[in-house]
């Protein structure tokens, strides 16, 4: 059985500057893993090793791949290598320092989705409003492509700054978020037109960046949506469905008991009106002095090439950047 204790750690891959030990009191996560667990850590960092990665190597980043496969160090490793292409080929590296989404504002006026302070827990509160969601309209300001750019930028920026500020903050490990999706207006003629986009979403969600959903509330669910989410349980990990609620329009008292009014927007039944929209402010610890740091993206890219001289020059080598790092953390 697991107890708490101190995160084992690899001194090559393991800075961090936050809290490291879990809140959950679950086998697997960090400070409450088995000797059996930490084994197959290190076991799994070998094996990367010898596959030539350098990258995404921390204690922090292996536990959440492991989890999210059960602990099998074989199928973790085709998580991670699958992630590693998809990242070099989607050029993920790179674009919490470089995208620049100017044309969001247009966009939320259809779709918006943002982070916006932390609930009861310390989390990261991320929300999104897919009842006007005209695709039709949104691809005559941007495309496809950008937005699942803006996606995987939110994703990267969860990962660093937002969660080890977090982290600070609370005084412990934070590798989730909370997260309200809106389905107000959203009827069933619509879903044909945005189930692309969403899948899309969702898989690299999953796929590439596991273990980031802590809960999940799903407001002003249709009349309906009920008896087929009820459906589609049965489909999932029973750890993931524990964790979505499905509300339908009253919904504030059970929202409210999971973020603070104070850092839930007006239009959700909180108390927050930040100046000049909430869903444009990026508010939370992330941008408070005492908790925030510099994300490890930001650094210049020159900086890290002097670096990867001496693995650029062997041809056997694939070169990866640390930018965006999960974990060491750096989130999913």
């Amino acid at each position: 059985m697991a107890t708490e204790q101190q995160l084992s750690t690899d001194s090559k891959y393991d800075q961090y500057d936050f809290p490291t030990t879990a809140p959950e009191s679950q086998p697997g996560h960090p400070g409450h893993t088995t000797p059996e667990q930490d084994a197959k850590v290190h076991q799994f960092r070998a094996e990367l090793e010898q596959l030539g990665y350098t990258d995404r190597l921390d204690t922090l980043t292996l536990l959440r791949f492991l989890r999210a496969r059960k602990f099998d160090v074989e199928a973790a490793k085709t998580m991670f290598t699958t992630t590693e292409k998809w990242r070099k080929e989607f050029g993920t590296n790179d674009l919490a320092r470089t995208f620049d989404y100017k044309e969001k504002e247009q966009v939320f006026q259809y779709y918006p989705q943002y982070y916006h302070k932390t609930d009861k827990d310390g989390r990261p509160v991320y929300i999104e409003k897919m009842g006007k969601i005209d695709l039709n309209a949104m691809y005559k300001i941007t495309t496809g492509e950008r937005m699942l750019q803006n996606l995987v930028t939110e994703y990267e920026k969860l990962s660093d700054p937002r969660l080890p500020a977090c982290s600070r903050k609370a005084g412990k490990l934070l590798e989730t978020c909370c997260s309200i999706m809106d389905l107000k207006g959203v009827g069933i003629t619509s879903v044909p037109s945005v189930y692309g986009y969403v899948k899309q979403a969702s898989d690299i969600s999953q796929n590439y960046y596991p273990e980031r959903l802590g809960k999940l509330y799903l407001i002003n669910a249709p009349w309906g949506f009920s008896s087929v989410f009820s459906v589609v349980k049965g489909f999932l990990d029973p750890v993931t469905v524990n964790k979505i609620h499905v509300l339908g329009s009253g919904y504030q008292k059970e929202l409210l008991s999971q973020v603070p009014a104070e850092n839930l927007p007006a239009e959700f039944g909180g108390s927050c009106n930040c100046e000049g929209g909430c869903e444009f402010s990026d508010m939370g610890p992330w941008l408070e002095p005492e908790w925030a740091r510099p994300p490890k993206w930001a650094a210049p890219k020159e900086d890290k090439e002097a670096d990867n001289t001496v693995q650029n020059e062997d041809p056997g080598y694939e070169k990866k950047d640390t930018e965006g790092q999960d974990g060491a953390e750096t989130t999913a």
